[in-house]
């Protein structure tokens, strides 16, 4: 038997094989010189008895027609070849996945014929069967054919015996594509997430930033259930793989609220004490131009100008506008010194005691995560790997 075959998701093994069967009808027989030579001879299937071998683990039957005729020898030596295609079941291992090594039996036996009755045994052995396999496999898409074994056991069943021999095909992943298209982009999003502690905590777009990455994963996961089996008994490593990095990213973005929360606790305290020191310095400032040389009175019409005494410069008895203009000066340049003593507290911001707190939860868990992300990736590498 030589085999190409593909595997589905949903664990259906599709090998199409090209099967020769060869059996000795004891009752056919001739002299090849009495009949001009001729030793081989093709009859209809309806005019002889085939075996009726059936496989074990086929779900559908093959809808393409057989050959319906068969070579008979003058020695009595039957034989029929058949290109079928057999959709059976495999039981698949998925727990390395993509790196995963999966074996599929296809096992034939006869329905009817005990042991006593009909007998089965490999044309080959399982050598010659893989090499065989090799030079009339024509693709094999996603999986790599390693080989294949005969083996030939016995099926007890309600105290009779059937005969039964299996082909066991080796297989292995190719997991390039799902390196490429699945687990580099989920390992470049745990990087862009380390990469966002250099962004200020004090900006809102950290935030936004990690809840895009947090969703992006979430797609991946999506595209990931299409991938898999729908049933295993195991817990495949890239579930794992993307749980826990996902775990990660819920951890960070935690972790990027409550420092957050904190900056802005901080910054609400310094509000409350630069709009008391504000106050303190308008009354101040209120009392020291009480001084000024124009008041307003309660009914808010202005009163008279204080009288400026005169000066006597240079033997010249002059008026006191020379003095006015000296008060208002000073007056002008204390309320300057005030309001940029305003503006710098305002703009200038200091880190308090909350912000302080913030940063060390910052490079705390930074640290963590980084050693953490770097273990589980060695983790990680080292199951699928070995």
């Amino acid at each position: 038997m030589c085999v190409n075959f593909q595997i589905e998701k949903s664990q259906t093994f599709v090998p199409f094989i090209w099967l020769q069967q060869n059996w000795k009808n004891e009752w056919i027989g001739w002299e090849p010189n009495q009949f001009c030579g001729i030793s081989r001879v093709s009859v209809r299937k309806d005019m002889l008895w085939i075996p009726d071998l059936f496989v074990m683990e086929m779900t559908e039957k093959d809808p393409s027609p057989l050959s319906p005729y068969l070579y008979v020898s003058h020695d009595g030596m039957v034989s029929t070849e058949d290109a079928m295609k057999v959709v059976s079941t495999c039981k698949m291992d998925i727990h390395k996945f993509p790196f995963d090594t999966q074996k599929c039996n296809i096992t034939f036996s006869s329905a009817v014929h005990m042991v006593t009755d009909m007998q089965l045994a490999a044309f080959s052995n399982s050598s010659r069967a893989t090499q065989a396999s090799r030079e009339v496999m024509q693709t094999q898409g996603e999986w790599e054919f390693l080989d294949m074994t005969i083996s030939r056991d016995k099926l007890i069943f309600e105290g009779g015996e059937w005969d039964k021999i299996s082909y066991t095909i080796t297989m292995k992943r190719r997991p390039l594509l799902h390196i490429t298209n699945f687990l580099i982009p989920i390992l470049f999003f745990l990087c862009l997430d380390l990469s966002s502690f250099l962004i200020s905590d004090q900006r809102g777009e950290k935030l936004g930033f990690k809840v895009t990455v947090l969703l992006a994963i979430s797609v991946l996961l999506l595209i990931l259930n299409d991938i898999l089996p729908s049933s295993s008994n195991r817990t495949p490593l890239i579930a794992t793989y993307c749980i826990v990095i996902f775990a990660f990213l819920l951890l960070s973005l935690f972790e990027t609220i409550i420092v957050i929360h904190l900056i802005e606790r901080d910054c609400v305290h310094q509000e409350k004490g630069n709009d008391a020191t504000h106050n303190h310095n308008c009354n101040a400032e209120e009392k020291r131009c009480g001084r000024s040389v124009y008041t307003v009175a309660e009914s808010g019409a202005p009163s008279e100008p204080l009288p400026v005494p005169d000066e006597v410069i240079g033997g010249v008895r002059t008026q006191g506008e020379s003095h006015l203009l000296l008060l208002l000066l000073e007056d002008l340049r204390a309320i300057h010194r005030t309001l940029g003593l305003f503006a710098n507290s305002s703009n200038a911001w200091t880190p308090g005691y909350w912000t302080k707190v913030a940063q060390r939860i910052n490079a705390v868990y930074f640290t963590f995560y980084l050693i953490s992300v770097i273990l589980f990736i060695s983790l990680m590498c080292k199951e699928w790997l070995t």
